[in-house]
């Protein structure tokens, strides 16, 4: 579990997973299309997203292909989060996202 916290500690590597969840299945070079930084860069906060179970990979020819795991993540909301009431949870993002968003209203 530390390596799924370490991988998820970095912005970089939560939007790369924020894209994969977004469209799942994308090759190195469409997640790097839409980042300031090189393949290179890119490559190294995915080999640490892989190494956290975090990422997928499957080939396709000669691409290979990355795809969103979200099993570590579940484990931790289940073990770190599950513990809360989750509908008081609920209530408090949905404030905190509203109010982020400028409405001020909640859903």
């Amino acid at each position: 579990m530390d390596k799924v916290f370490k991988a998820l500690a970095d912005p970089t590597r939560r939007d790369l997973l924020d894209r994969l969840r977004a469209e799942n299945g994308q090759t190195l070079g469409e997640l790097c299309a839409r980042l300031a930084m090189t393949r290179q860069a890119v490559t190294k906060h995915l080999v640490l997203l892989e190494e956290a179970n975090l990422v997928a990979t499957a080939r396709r020819g000669r691409e290979k292909l990355h795809y969103l795991n979200p099993v570590p993540i579940n484990e931790i909301a289940e073990r770190w989060i599950g513990k809360f009431e989750s509908g008081r949870l609920q209530a408090l993002s949905d404030i905190k996202r509203a109010l982020e968003e400028g409405t001020g209203e909640s859903r």
